[in-house]
């Protein structure tokens, strides 16, 4: 029998049964590809291979342990299937573990074999222990591993608890601490949650709950990834006696540059941070020369991430940076030293003497004396300063106040606000649209100024009135009832990347595309989007087909949609409805603004406002745009391109780019395209 053949009859052995779905869709969309070998790299013959480098590929494992294994992991799943959907994820997350190191060889020693057998017999133990009554977690008073559901792709994903003696009877709030890892290119599930179970980790403050997030393995804390640490700590805050207000955050090398993204992007999240080595930029990290630097539109991206472009934010909360006295990683804490002096302010930067990378035990321990000072600290009284500092607007809130335009995209966005008594000072530098909070206890109750402009806030008894938004025009601030539905505002300013972090639905199509070679890219890249997702995103996208689609999928989901008007119904409708006639997709012609493309041999790869459905996204032809060649560092786990993009095809797919780039932009605060940022 041939090998494609061997491949397509294990599907059902490898994959769960919530999973069949997905494997069923996918045969009918790629008849001929070879889309879930077990620990190889997928083969389709029309499409260019692409080698994988994470997770990397292990040893090789015996058929009869393989298929013993799936026996009994096929027969835990199905008896959880048969239980409520909100009880199952700590018993789901051990049998997603086995069956992805199953299906992409994660066995990097012989012993690791017996990591299988033993989540096996947890998730037995948690199966019985549910179809009795329950698991009684109180019990457990050291180290705990527990699974979620992230809302992003539907999946169950891992964490690690260490919980202090007493916890369960704790008659007050136990301190939370989030400890983001080092990056681990093998440390994939299975091993990510045996070191869970066995180990403490090197950081355990006196007595506090530390949550370990899983955060996707190994993309940075970035993506799904920096959505699932802040879903962790929901789990915690919702699970476990914490307080939800009172939250530090900490976390070494990737974890650490973790840190300095996330505390700088959800400063409201946090009351301390304290980032270890790591990187906080890209160029610098990289050692780029500007002769060496890519297109335009994707250094514009690295401003998404980029720390110093949000360093005010981390004025909102005590941050303590540490270095090893020899670490090369150190670079990141002295990259943020002269982004805190820019702005007026001094980080504080401890080193430990004579390390490498690793925290010295002196250090470390004044570290977690200082995070416990805060936490330990009085409640202080309302802020009488607030620091918000952006270049995307899906980071563009705090505390009362939130960006929702800028009047150039990607520039640097500010809004300091001050207050004396029960009046506010507001400077702003960039923002043409604003919204107040006016139900948060911190918001303005007294006069209101912004750029030394006084603004006349509804009467403190009127509680009829808790939004109160605000428009620039042309340096005036006024009230604004409304704003045009069709504009970037948060959680709907793209890029492609944007989509990725929160709830979507992948769309496949159930017919044939207008061009031979349109379909076989369309199948290629869906394919690879598909494989990449599961084996470095660690999760499972919701599938349908086009004609599968319904009302409230549009409600609930971005979309992302594979294929061509011919080919997905969903696309063909998206572009029926799409009354800006920014974009036009028929048999022949493809164009987008001004430009135009023969449909045989382009294809868009792009994102926009879904025309069905207020507040989602489509996405058409991608998946996230960072690819296998950005994953030998996490600092290039980026978004590698803009808002819209006609891809010829006159080049095959790459490890760096999904073929030729013809043209590429992004769209302007109306969601037209944009000029000036064309390519």
């Amino acid at each position: 029998m041939r090998r494609d053949m061997i491949q397509l009859n294990r599907i059902p052995r490898l994959l769960s049964r919530s999973s069949l779905q997905i494997a069923s869709v996918l045969i009918l969309h790629v008849a001929s590809s070879t889309m879930f070998a077990t620990g190889q790299e997928r083969v389709d013959p029309d499409c260019v291979q692409i080698e994988r480098s994470l997770p990397p590929l292990g040893i090789e494992i015996a058929d009869a342990d393989r298929d013993r294994w799936l026996g009994d992991l096929d027969e835990i799943d199905s008896q959880a299937a048969a239980l409520p959907a909100d009880r199952i994820a700590d018993v789901q997350v051990l049998t997603k573990a086995c069956r992805l190191a199953i299906e992409f060889r994660e066995f990097y020693q012989a012993k690791d074999t017996a990591k299988v057998e033993r989540l096996i017999k947890l998730a037995q133990t948690r199966l019985k222990q549910l179809q009795s009554g329950g698991i009684d977690w109180s019990k457990d008073t050291a180290r705990q591993v527990r699974g979620f559901t992230s809302a992003v792709d539907g999946s169950v994903q891992p964490l690690g608890l260490i919980l202090p003696e007493g916890w369960a009877t704790s008659t007050k709030p136990v301190p939370l601490y989030v400890w983001l890892h080092g990056r681990g290119d093998k440390a994939t599930d299975l091993h990510f949650i045996c070191d869970r179970l066995d180990k403490n980790g090197e950081v355990v403050p006196d007595n506090a709950i530390v949550v370990h997030p899983f955060g996707r393995q190994c993309i940075g804390f970035k993506s799904a990834g920096e959505t699932d640490v802040m879903e962790a700590i929901d789990f915690v805050c919702k699970n476990y006696p914490v307080d939800k207000d009172r939250v530090v955050l900490m976390g070494f090398s990737m974890g650490g540059a973790g840190v300095w993204h996330l505390a700088a992007h959800y400063a409201d999240r946090f009351i301390a941070a304290s980032p270890g080595a790591g990187f906080a930029e890209t160029s610098r990290y990289q050692n780029l020369k500007p002769e060496k630097f890519p297109a335009k539109y994707e250094q514009i991206l690295w401003s998404v991430y980029d720390v110093p472009g949000y360093t005010r934010n981390l004025f909102n909360l005590p941050v303590v940076a540490y270095s090893g006295e020899v670490d090369k990683q150190m670079q990141a804490a002295l990259v943020m030293e002269e982004a805190f002096a820019a702005e007026g302010q001094k980080l504080t930067h401890l080193i430990g003497p004579g390390m490498g990378h690793k925290y010295h035990p002196d250090t470390l321990k004044e570290i977690l004396q200082r995070m416990a000072a805060v936490y330990s600290a009085a409640r202080p009284g309302e802020s009488t300063q607030l620091w918000l500092q952006t270049k995307h607007l899906r980071y563009s809130s705090r505390d009362w106040i939130t960006i929702d335009g800028l009047q150039v995209q990607y520039a640097d966005t500010r809004v300091d606000a001050k207050r004396d008594g029960a009046n506010w000072t507001l400077n702003t530098k960039n923002v043409s649209r604003m919204e107040l909070d006016l139900a948060r206890p911190t918001a303005p109750r007294g006069k209101l100024t912004i750029d030394g402009q006084l603004i006349e806030l509804p009467a403190a008894n009127n509680s009829a009135v808790t939004s109160f938004k605000l428009t620039n025009a042309n340096g005036r601030w006024q009230r604004a009832d409304n704003w045009p539905e069709l504009r970037k505002q948060p959680q709907l300013s793209g890029p492609i990347d944007d989509a990725f972090l929160d709830p979507f639905l992948v769309v496949m199509p159930s017919g044939q595309a207008a061009h031979p070679q349109v379909e076989q890219w369309v199948r290629c890249e869906s394919a690879g989007f598909m494989d990449r997702w599961r084996a470095v995103f660690r999760g499972q996208p919701r599938v349908k087909l086009d004609r599968d689609v319904t009302a409230d999928d549009m409600k609930k989901y971005h979309l992302i949609l594979w294929g061509d008007a011919q080919s997905n119904a969903v696309i063909a409708s998206a572009l029926a409805a799409n009354k800006a006639g920014v974009f036009s997709w028929s048999k022949d012609k493809i164009k987008i603004g001004e430009h135009t493309f023969e449909s045989d041999a382009h294809v868009p790869a792009m994102i926009y406002p879904n025309p069905l459905a207020s507040n989602r996204y489509v996405v058409i032809n991608s998946g996230p745009t960072f690819r296998q060649a950005h994953d030998r560092t996490n600092s290039l786990q980026n978004p590698h391109l803009p808002d819209w993009n006609i891809i010829s095809l006159d080049t095959p797919p790459s490890a760096s780019a999904p073929g030729r780039i013809a043209k590429c932009g992004f769209f302007d605060d109306q969601w037209k395209v944009d000029r000036e940022l064309t390519w």
